[in-house]
């Protein structure tokens, strides 16, 4: 079977992609253990052994589809254009690909759950503080250089994810006929208001 290790289990790495656009297809609420196996030819029991509940296997396949980010980043940062043209990169990496992006529809399950859930709010702010803590370094160099005047990296980053995240939410529930165009847009405005004194 395609995706099984030498060993017979089926990797990790399948098991959260199946995951991931089991939710994206149908919400957490209507996946199963069982189905998700059938999805994979394996066993309900072999899923329950690696990720206990459907709580950790949200978290599992969130923090599995963010680690992609994190290098994508993390090569963002480390790439030699202006500042206002990292911002812009950050920016489109953020912002949902369209309506249901899988990833997308991972944070909305998560933030369903995190106000009961102490273990999954911590995960939350943790994932949070790496995007916040990125484009604070984007905003800070930027300013440094003289391209985004009387920036306040930290606050400003900080105010600019919230309108990402809204803006986010609404395309990837389809509100509004917020597209990812009209999500970019919006935050290009955003983000345009740094550069000007």
């Amino acid at each position: 079977m395609a995706g099984r290790r030498s060993d017979g289990r089926i990797a990790q790495d399948r098991m959260l992609e199946e995951a991931v656009a089991a939710i994206a297809e149908d919400g957490l609420a209507a996946l199963t253990m069982s189905g998700l196996a059938e999805r994979l030819g394996t066993s309900g029991g072999h899923i329950l052994y690696y990720f206990g509940s459907k709580d950790q296997l949200l978290l599992a396949a969130l923090r599995w589809s963010e680690d992609r980010l994190v290098r994508e980043r993390a090569e963002l940062l480390a790439r030699r254009v202006r500042p206002e043209r990292k911002l812009d990169l950050f920016l489109g990496l953020y912002l949902p690909v369209g309506p249901r992006d899988p990833r997308w529809m991972l944070w909305l399950e998560l933030w369903a759950r995190t106000a009961g859930n102490a273990e999954l709010r911590i995960a939350q702010d943790d994932i949070d503080r790496g995007w916040c803590e990125d484009l604070t370094t984007i905003l800070a160099k930027g300013a440094a250089k003289g391209v985004f005047p009387g920036v306040d990296p930290a606050a400003d980053a900080s105010e600019l994810l919230a309108l990402l995240e809204g803006l986010s939410t609404r395309t990837v529930l389809g509100l509004g006929a917020t597209t990812r165009e009209v999500a970019l847009a919006m935050a290009r405005r955003a983000a345009g208001r740094l550069t000007t004194p």
